[in-house]
């Protein structure tokens, strides 16, 4: 915490001995005034809009080049590079009309360039555009992007699946920083709250290059919730009911902002009863009840740009094992998890003459707990002479598995001066990591890791041509402690490990635009993953999956090598996207049962083999003319998954098919971004099985949605209705970790959901 204030104070203090103002006009091709466009800084997390002539202003800038993001609905965005050599500059600027969605900035990718410009296909998405789906989680709402689906126990605990790829295949990034919360297990959720994030960004493939070992599937971006535009306050609430789950969830949001600070407060708490199938029973304990907080304080001068960002989570969910009890309690009950997680980051901008220097500084602290009956151990008198609720209590203060996990984490990068049309970055990252025990059971080690990774990574741009690559090395040291443990009538024995793993990782990618119209995208990436704690040396019941887990210390790291092929064909009224890859993989490491028993639990071991993943996604968007307000929308997506054996890889996600027909209305001045949609989702039945898997059966998903702004004097309402599953099918998904006992997925929901804001 010290070095956190220290670094703070340094960056605070750095006063500026210029001011840099720029200023301008915004209009439409008919030269009027457009009122209410947004403009923003991305890498200053500072911005305005205009007024009703058309007019704007941001000062207190760096005396440096910058990136003027500006952005209004209807019209194409456009990021301008203002090199600002003055102490004033002024701007005319003219928007295009655009009857497709806005062009978005990619935060993810080392350039900030726009989604059309950038040289990786990016999915992106804002946290409003997924609630108005209708969503229970954030996991649930990352699975309705192309590509993406989720591993899920119940509706609580769900981790995100990248063209067939999970775990700590998928890095996940909030606030700047890895998240480090124990992800190799499919049986909790993100640990992220939809509350503290504005929009989401998705890269499908090896962007190791960039963020080093457990990149290799894909990169999950959040971007933090922004600041509240320049010398402005904002205030938001909202409510949200879910009927099947007879679940709330309450939030909060305050902003302030002046022309040097900026401060910002998030909160929300979320909470839900055993969900119901559509055969009318409720699955016992997938209850679960989160909380998160989150608080955000900004400075920025001529010369810095610092950002001091916490996240606290706090998620106490259900593990469900049968469909017992019918209740719509959202009291906690055994077996359950209690998983805490605390984020302080640090991001901070230094502006020099002709380049920036961006660094992140972070520390993660995870606790996950996870509570057992231990009926065995009051038997006989002793139980007897405890009332249940004293019991339970005891049950409740004594977690079977306790791990805490702290990380340090930094990250610098240096955008070098452009040289004519090329722009390099180069940076190093690392983390160090302690993983400690303090319960009675140990699924695995105490242990301390360390990551270092240098980069360097460049573009040339051209006309319509890109080309796009660089170079990477990572090395990661893992060293455990010997344990002992005791249980029952045998010792469970953790050897000791002390290893390293190398890499060197590479890409390149070529942008350029076919017959004046389709934008052609080819990339070429290597990455890798390092074998992690619970692979290497598991070896105990891992209560969250119901399983004894053994670990193999002998795995070696996974290589992969990607090609990624897109196409896309976009005019005024018509857009057609395709994407295909092929992922060969060294040593994937995937886990599977032995056959054998221990503890009474079926024994799961890992193991390696050369895998194959191959397929894409397909996308059509028609806006006929001259039915303005008319959206018609179909996505296709598949994967195929393969050991070097012939043999299927285990939970790839079934081919799915979705169509939506989304209607776009403005009444009124009194309502706003209205909308009616319909969407059917097929899903196809998955017959590529793995050894211990078995069919799943197709079936076929109708949502609706309506939503809109109401806007009264002081007060906007942000009104939305859903209802998903609306023909209460019954139906399990190949990716339900429930699968195995038969237990079906969520019956028809009603979400209804009201957000003010002044």
């Amino acid at each position: 915490m010290k070095k956190f204030l220290t670094i703070l104070c340094i960056g605070l203090s750095f006063v500026a001995q210029a001011q840099q103002t720029i200023s301008g006009t915004i209009t439409n091709s008919e030269k009027e005034p457009l009122f209410g466009v947004e403009v923003f800084v991305e890498e200053l997390q500072k911005g305005t809009s205009t007024d009703e002539s058309g007019y704007f202003e941001l000062n207190n800038l760096p005396n440096n080049s910058i990136k003027l993001t500006i952005v209004f609905m209807g019209y194409k965005t456009q990021i301008k590079t203002i090199e600002l050599e003055q102490e004033k500059t002024s701007l005319t600027i003219v928007l295009e009309e655009s009857v497709f969605k806005m062009d978005e900035v990619i935060i993810s990718t080392p350039f900030n360039k726009l989604q059309s410009e950038n040289v990786m296909k990016v999915e992106k998405a804002t946290i409003t555009q997924l609630k108005n789906k209708g969503v229970v989680t954030l996991s649930e709402a990352i699975s309705t992007l192309p590509g993406v689906s989720t591993i899920s126990t119940g509706t609580g605990i769900g981790k995100p699946v990248i063209r067939g790829l999970r775990g700590n295949r998928v890095l996940v990034y909030s606030q700047g920083l890895r998240l480090e919360n124990q992800q190799f297990g499919d049986e909790h959720g993100l640990g992220v709250d939809a509350s503290s994030i504005e929009s989401l960004e998705v890269i499908k493939g090896p962007a190791s290059l960039l963020y080093g070992s457990d990149a290799l599937g894909g990169v999950l971006y959040f971007n933090p919730v922004k600041f509240a535009p320049l010398n402005s306050f904002n205030f938001s609430g909202s409510q949200t009911f879910y009927s099947n789950t007879e679940g709330s969830n309450t939030s909060f949001s305050a902003k302030q902002s002046y022309n040097k600070w900026k401060f910002l407060a998030n909160g929300s708490h979320n909470t839900h009863s055993d969900y119901k199938t559509p055969i009318n029973e409720r699955v016992t304990n997938t209850r679960f009840n989160e909380t998160s907080f989150s608080t955000a304080i900004g400075y920025n001068s001529e010369q810095i740009s610092s950002i001091v960002r916490f996240l606290f989570t706090k998620s106490i969910i259900g593990i469900p094992e049968e469909i017992g009890e019918q209740s719509t309690s959202k009291t906690k009950m055994l077996p359950h998890q209690d998983l805490t997680t605390k984020m302080l980051s640090l991001n901070n901008t230094f502006f020099l003459n002709n380049s920036k220097i961006a660094t992140v500084f972070g520390y993660t602290e995870n606790k996950r707990n996870e509570f057992e009956e231990h009926h065995d151990e009051h038997s006989g008198e002793e139980e007897g002479n405890h009332s249940e609720e004293e019991l339970h209590e005891y049950e409740q203060m004594e977690a079977a598995l306790q791990l805490k996990l702290d990380t340090y984490s930094y990250d610098v990068k240096w955008h070098l001066p452009k040289l004519k049309n090329i722009e390099t970055v180069i940076g190093t990252q690392g983390i160090h990591q302690k993983n400690k025990n303090f319960g009675e059971e140990i699924l695995i080690p105490n242990a301390t890791i360390n990551d270092l990774g240098v980069f360097v990574t460049a573009m040339y741009q051209i006309d319509l041509n890109s080309i796009q690559g660089g170079i990477r090395f990572d090395t990661r040291s893992i060293s455990t402690e010997l344990h002992e443990i005791q249980h029952e009538n045998e010792i469970h024995v953790f050897e000791a490990i002390d290893k390293s793993f190398d890499n060197i990782s590479a890409s390149l990618g070529y942008k350029t635009m076919l017959f004046d119209k389709v934008i052609s995208r080819f990339n070429f990436a290597s990455g890798f993953k390092a074998p992690n704690l619970a692979e290497l040396t598991s070896n105990g019941v891992h209560h969250g999956s119901n399983r004894f887990e053994v670990g193999n210390s002998a795995l070696k790291q996974e290589q992969n090598f990607q090609s990624d092929i897109s196409f896309e064909y976009k005019t005024d009224h018509f857009e057609f996207v395709v994407n295909g890859f092929y992922n060969h993989i060294n040593d994937y490491i995937f886990i599977t049962p032995t056959g054998e028993l221990e503890d009474g639990f079926d024994v799961y071991s890992y193991t390696q083999d050369n895998a194959k993943l191959y397929g894409g996604e397909f996308g059509l968007h028609l806006h006929p003319h001259p039915l303005d307000w008319l959206h018609l929308n179909s996505n296709f997506e598949m994967v195929i998954g393969k050991q070097n054996n012939g043999d299927y890889l285990p939970l790839i996600p079934a081919n799915k098919l979705t169509n939506t027909i989304r209607v776009e209305f403005n009444t009124t001045k009194m309502v706003q971004n209205g909308f009616a949609a319909i969407s059917l989702e097929n899903t196809f039945e998955q017959t590529n099985l793995s050894e211990f898997e078995t069919k799943s059966n197709g079936y076929n998903l109708v949502n609706i949605g309506v939503g809109g702004t109401v806007k009264l004097k002081t007060v906007d309402l942000d009104v939305n209705l859903n209802m998903n599953n609306v023909f209460n099918t019954s139906y399990i998904s190949h990716l339900s970790r429930l699968k195995s006992d038969g237990i079906h997925n969520i019956g028809r929901n009603f979400i209804t959901s009201v957000k003010f804001k002044f």
